[in-house]
């Protein structure tokens, strides 16, 4: 039987963190952390249900914020920028609806599998992660947070509290499309989250990010610099393979292979560059 913390406040809860020996498993939804655990959940849970600070979604000068304990469901129906419409299209795909209501998106982060939902959408917006402490705050890129699958730079006494989304990563059109052996409850084969920003004239900016293909989801730079300047419409047919293989390293497994992932994510990065670039001209 775990014992179990029940923090109310975020220097409650890192006051538990930093004082039990043993180290404390941080718990919002559970719908990761149960599953992992086997027939019995054994050690010492810090429960974050009444801790404030991780929860909700709030707007500011500087962009928006995610609380770290703040579910699916809640991200998939908030009036949010389009630039996240990618973001909410990967909220209702995670799981199902039970899933939806009790996941956060602090635990699809942590967790760091290399097929979680929720990273492509954020590196496409540039997310920055919040951790605390009882030494303090930090934050740092999502993309430095994540350092391998199921590893990340969160030390033993730190809890995720937010994850930021610059002003700049809320413009523009976003799409996520993902590919499995069904349409839902399933561990994707391939993911991709884009974001197309016009430009005045033919110039545009885009980003692309490419899950369940490499280690960790990953943007692909080349990719985005061969395609910046053109316009929207245009940037689907204008992708090239020999520009994205670089940016991935797939593998064989039971889902599929390492081959059939390649060709699949530059499929799916040109369905979803089409369905932004419809947004953009719809958007005028």
């Amino acid at each position: 039987m775990a014992d179990c913390f029940r923090p109310t406040s975020l220097a409650e809860a890192v006051a538990f963190l930093g004082a039990v020996p043993v180290g404390l498993r941080p718990l919002a939804g559970g719908t990761d952390l149960y599953p992992g655990a086997g027939p019995l959940l054994s050690g010492a849970v810090l429960d974050l249900s009444r801790v404030g600070e991780v929860q909700g979604i709030t707007h500011g000068a500087g962009g928006l914020r995610i609380g770290a304990a703040t579910c699916w469901t809640t991200i998939a129906e908030a009036a949010l920028p389009q630039g996240l419409r990618a973001l909410q299209q990967a909220s209702r795909q995670v799981g199902g609806r039970q899933i939806q209501n009790a996941g956060t998106i602090g635990g699809n982060l942590c967790n760091a599998s290399p097929a979680a939902d929720g990273v492509p959408p954020l590196l496409a917006v540039g997310a920055e992660v919040e951790l605390a402490s009882s030494r303090g705050l930090r934050r740092m890129p999502l993309a430095d947070f994540l350092t391998g699958p199921r590893r990340t730079a969160r030390a033993q006494d730190e809890l995720m509290v937010a994850v930021h989304v610059p002003a700049e990563g809320l413009a523009g059109q976003s799409a996520f499309l993902k590919l499995g052996a069904r349409a839902y409850l399933v561990i994707s084969i391939a993911m991709v989250a884009v974001r197309i920003v016009p430009g005045v004239g033919s110039a545009g900016q885009v980003a692309l990010a490419v899950g369940a293909c490499s280690a960790v989801a990953t943007r692909l730079p080349r990719a985005e610099a061969a395609l910046a300047g053109l316009q929207p419409h245009a940037m689907a047919q204008a992708l090239r393979s020999e520009d994205v293989a670089p940016g991935l390293s797939p593998i064989d497994d039971i889902r599929a292979t390492g081959a059939y992932r390649a060709k699949a994510a530059v499929e799916l990065l040109r369905r979803a560059l089409a369905e932004a670039a419809a947004l953009c001209e719809a958007a005028g």
